[in-house]
């Protein structure tokens, strides 16, 4: 008793800082006592709930392959297959399980495909799975909104078209990205409707993971995509451009010429690759005459579109460009001269000390 009167008379006698210090380190203490204990509760939570979900993830999957079975092999569900879906309508009342369950169906759906894909499905609308959702999309949370998209594109809900529609101009960009995908894999070239008026930039990963589900789809009906092509966003013109070349767009070669005089060296350059690519001719004459007025990187864009279509018609411009100070220019103009016209390749009078010239059309003619 005495040492405890002893200390507290101490502790009376510190000046008011050194008390302040040992107030402070003493809660500090009392709050990385309480963490440590909260996060070991935490911990055992995810624990259980891990155990928890595994259990019923593998329930759910025999459950499920029992359902594929017990079907009679026509459209309509056998007895036993309702007798699952009436349990799975009080199962799915609960959040966990219900978030068990749709993980375990959209691996099946991703994994198979056919009519055991369509039975999937056809079990999602039964069960009541799209009610919950499409209530997802009226959350207030964009992560609860971007899943709820995600689910309806993996079970093919096309009647949410109106509500996911306008989401595609939602302030976060990963429920903008759940909406685009869903409009695009459900609805091919049509879902693409959303670009007539699009005011935020698709990154590059949008535009690919875009590309790559249309590649998906065989037989579809290409919309025009001259609108898009001439669009104030510059994302979408690209986007257009890609979309030009994977699908020979060459009606579009109009538009595609118009592009050449674009504001956006990016959309130049891309543009003189397209018409490469369709072997374009009528772009020929207006960039050799603009020539020197373009960029370095149109410039090679347009040696490259000549490395397919140059004719003897080209011969001075060709020779002309044989010294120019692109390494890459002068290797293609000589490739070029070679190809439309090799005695005058061969007879070639080489400026003076242009040792590059002179190593290339060495290598060219040893190769």
């Amino acid at each position: 008793m005495n040492d405890y009167q002893n200390i507290l008379e101490y502790f009376n006698q510190l000046p008011v800082l050194v008390k302040l210090v040992w107030y402070v380190s003493f809660l500090l203490f009392i709050f990385i006592l309480g963490l440590i204990f909260y996060l070991k509760i935490l911990r055992n939570n995810l624990r259980e709930n891990e155990k928890k979900r595994i259990k019923y993830q593998k329930i759910y999957e025999e459950n499920l392959i029992n359902y594929l079975y017990a079907g009679d092999g026509i459209e309509g569900i056998s007895p036993e297959q309702r007798v699952f879906i009436n349990n799975m309508k009080k199962d799915i009342s609960n959040t966990f399980n219900r978030n068990v369950l749709i993980s375990v169906m959209t691996k099946l759906v991703n994994d198979i495909s056919g009519e055991i894909a369509q039975a999937i499905h056809k079990f999602y609308f039964e069960t009541g799975l799209i009610d919950y959702s499409l209530l997802k999309l009226k959350a207030r949370k964009w992560e609860i909104k971007a899943a709820g998209i995600h689910e309806l594109t993996q079970f093919e809900v096309k009647q949410a078209y109106n509500e996911i529609e306008k989401l595609i101009k939602h302030p976060h960009k990963e429920v903008r990205n759940q909406a685009q995908l869903y409009l695009v894999n459900l609805f091919q070239f049509k879902g693409l409707k959303f670009l007539n008026d699009l005011t935020y930039q698709l990154s590059e990963w949008d535009q690919i993971q875009l590309l790559e589900i249309l590649q998906k789809f065989d037989n579809q009906e290409i919309t025009d995509i001259t609108l898009w092509l001439k669009s104030n966003n510059l994302s979408v013109v690209k986007f257009a451009l890609k979309l030009a070349k994977v699908y020979n767009q060459f009606e579009s070669k109009e538009t595609l010429l118009e592009l050449l005089k674009h504001n956006n060296k990016e959309i130049r350059v891309e543009t003189i690759k397209v018409l490469g690519y369709f072997y374009d001719t009528d772009s020929k004459e207006y960039l050799k005459s603009n020539f020197h007025d373009i960029t370095e990187g149109e410039q090679i864009a347009f040696f490259k579109l000549l490395e397919n279509i140059a004719d003897q018609t080209d011969q001075h411009f060709i020779i002309v460009n044989i010294s120019h100070p692109n390494f890459e220019i002068k290797l293609m103009a000589l490739k070029i001269l070679k190809n439309i016209n090799q005695p005058k390749f061969n007879t070639l009078k080489l400026a003076e000390n242009d040792i590059d010239v002179e190593r290339i059309v060495e290598f060219i003619k040893n190769n």
